[in-house]
């Protein structure tokens, strides 16, 4: 870890009453930063700013987010930057909230050892092993605290040498995987699960969707069956980190990485540096 702050203050704790650590009442961001530039962070932003409003928090103030994130991005080279925030202390003992709440913030800098342009081999996923719950209406695709099932499913992906597993409702709908979201061409299409249906509604998810449509691909978003994994042309994970990460295995299954992946990629990092084709 490179620092840490709280509500501004370098700090390494927060108090025991913090109703983020009681409930998972908060919302996390992740955000890659390079050369002192937090990449994507209007839609970081705005991403927590719709989590805030389904949960009922009172948004910070956007420019001394921006001035925070931006304080701990400077620290490296490369650095991933989480930024929490949390309904604050409590004001009484239970569930409900009182009224009233300040809202924390929390900002660490990690060491972003592989940096944005880290060829990393290509992924090893298969299904989880246990189903996951589908996502109420009112936290679908939100990027809150309580990241249990997405724990153990890393957990799982570790114990089975796998980079990743996709999970999967009782129905065998795949929501994505344990830290990622997902891609697929099937039938000369790019699909991806909607983001009512995500875990979390990726911000590298919306950029490659964005990409695609610079470039002219097909695109659609719907569910994706585990039956569906049998029909894939080619597949990717991603997440803020990682990037646009190709599968290269899906269970015993081998997939060529697609020819797609080059220009999706050069769009993407474009896009970071704010720059597009001309």
């Amino acid at each position: 870890m490179l620092g840490a702050w709280v509500d501004g203050s370098v700090a390494a704790t927060i108090g025991i009453d913090d109703r983020g650590l009681h409930y998972g009442d908060g919302l996390f961001e992740t955000i890659a930063a390079s050369a002192g530039r937090p990449r994507f962070l209007a839609g970081h932003l705005a991403r927590l700013a719709r989590g805030c409003a389904a949960l009922s928090i009172p948004m910070p103030d956007e420019a001394r987010l921006r001035a925070e994130v931006a304080q701990a991005a400077a620290l490296a080279p490369h650095v991933i930057v989480k930024l929490i925030v949390t309904r604050g202390a409590a004001r009484a003992r239970g569930f409900a909230i009182e009224g009233g709440e300040a809202p924390r913030r929390i900002v660490i800098a990690y060491a972003w050892l592989e940096g944005p342009d880290h060829a990393a081999a290509p992924a090893r996923v298969a299904r989880a092993e246990r189903p996951v719950a589908r996502p109420p209406a009112a936290l679908a695709g939100v990027k809150h605290l309580n990241r249990l099932e997405q724990v153990l499913a890393l957990t799982e992906a570790r114990r089975r040498a796998l980079d990743e597993v996709l999970l999967c409702t009782d129905d065998d709908r795949i929501v994505g995987g344990s830290m990622t979201n997902l891609f697929l061409v099937t039938g000369g299409e790019l699909v991806t699960p909607p983001a009512a249906s995500c875990l979390v509604a990726g911000v590298m998810r919306g950029e490659v969707l964005r990409a695609a449509a610079r470039l002219g691909l097909a695109v659609a978003e719907r569910a994706i069956s585990v039956a569906d994994l049998s029909r894939v042309e080619g597949a990717w994970l991603t997440n803020a980190r990682v990037g646009l990460w190709p599968i290269g295995a899906i269970a015993d299954r081998s997939l060529a990485v697609h020819a797609w992946h080059s220009p999706l990629q050069r769009q993407v990092r474009q896009a970071a540096l704010g720059v597009q084709d001309a």
